[in-house]
């Protein structure tokens, strides 16, 4: 497919490779297939699991356009009524989805018009395999995630350190309202929405105020906005970063430093683990009050050996969870939750002010691994 501007996506071929990348330029884009959605990137974040593929400690099929964090405008949209759902966002005044006489409370028809602000799911699945007839879509046996495929896979525009992206058939697709600015919506197709299933099975059946979060990164800043929107009337917040802890108390979260820790014994009703360390879990047990439950995100990579024993566990009667990814209806309340708590949270602060084009992708990658900022904004 032909277009006026430029084309250029960042091939990445390796931590050993030198150079790790270079910018190509393409004369032209791949077709947009039936069902399928031609979009243009505005502004892409950089997520810690990229940073750990450029450190070598995360493996990825290679040559590869990375990057999954995205907020994009729609060029062509080739999806139909009959081929797909409509995506309701509930009204903010109302509470109703939209599905009633009022009509959406967005623009969610298909396809959509040239120049809809969207997000999109990164993962993508068959919705008929076991695994997605049992709800967890997101483990689907035949899984497609943006951003972590091979350059041949796909047409080559699948992730979003790019100009473009080709959105593939059944991805799930989100149109943002105006409220919810760029800089606010470039993470939450990765963060918000992990962040969005993770409070939903935080909570337990008897109570649910007090919740304890391990971790002050985009996660954990996210879990505590959430939690105290959600009728939690205290969220504590851990991390070694006090800088970071500074920054949860804008977002409804309480700093709760670690030598403070154990003074917080069957304390909480929820314990949320998004810092990626197993040397928080005794600490998350001990902060659990009996029957609590305690979900653990963070600690997605090989070392992460626990040291708890089983005993622990039963003689608490607690519940241990494992989230990983989403569901596309938890990225619909991702977007319903940030148009409703945008004039709340200071979300734009989680960004870098500054934000980088493609040909200064090496300084955006620096300035991320620096930590200084949640994230890093990348301007194809």
């Amino acid at each position: 497919m032909s277009i006026s501007e430029e084309i250029a996506r960042l091939v990445y071929f390796g931590a050993s490779h030198e150079p790790q990348w270079f910018i190509q330029y393409c004369k032209e884009l791949p077709e947009v297939g039936p069902g399928e959605v031609l979009v243009k990137v505005r502004l892409a974040t950089i997520c810690a699991s990229d940073l750990h593929t450029f450190a070598g400690v995360r493996n990825e099929p290679l040559p590869a356009v990375l990057g999954h964090e995205a907020v994009c405008d729609v060029i062509v949209d080739r999806r139909s009524n009959e081929e797909n759902e409509f995506v309701f966002l509930p009204d903010e005044n109302t509470g109703h989805d939209g599905t009633e006489e009022n009509g959406p409370s967005s623009d969610s028809s298909i396809p959509l018009s040239p120049g809809t602000r969207v997000t999109f799911g990164v993962p993508l699945s068959c919705k008929q395999c076991e695994r997605c007839r049992l709800g967890v879509t997101q483990k689907c046996k035949s899984l497609f995630k943006y951003g972590h495929c091979a350059l041949n896979d796909g047409g080559g525009f699948s992730g979003c350190y790019a100009t473009h992206m080709l959105l593939r058939a059944g991805t799930h697709i989100v149109p943002l309202p105006p409220q919810v600015t760029d800089k606010m919506a470039a993470p939450i197709n990765c963060a918000l929405a992990t962040i969005v299933n993770v409070v939903e099975n935080a909570r337990t059946q008897s109570r649910n105020k007090v919740a304890v979060v391990q971790g002050a990164g985009i996660l954990g800043t996210y879990a505590c906005a959430m939690l105290s929107r959600k009728g939690y009337q205290r969220v504590l917040c851990t991390d070694v970063n006090q800088s970071r802890l500074n920054v949860v108390r804008k977002f409804g979260g309480e700093p709760l430093y670690v030598q403070d820790v154990s003074k917080y014994t069957d304390f909480a009703d929820c314990v949320i683990e998004v810092c990626g360390s197993p040397t928080v879990v005794e600490d998350g047990i001990n902060m659990l009050r009996y029957g609590g439950t305690y979900v653990w995100a963070g600690m997605v990579h090989r070392d992460s050996t626990l040291s708890v024993t089983g005993e622990s566990v039963i003689r608490k009667s607690i519940t241990i969870k494992g989230i990983h990814n989403y569901e596309d209806r938890h990225l619909t309340e991702a977007v319903t939750f940030l148009r409703d708590t945008s004039h709340l949270f200071p979300y734009e602060e989680l960004l870098s002010p500054m934000t980088f084009s493609l040909k200064d992708f090496g300084k955006a990658v620096h300035l991320a691994e620096s930590r200084t900022f949640l994230r890093v904004g990348i301007q194809p």
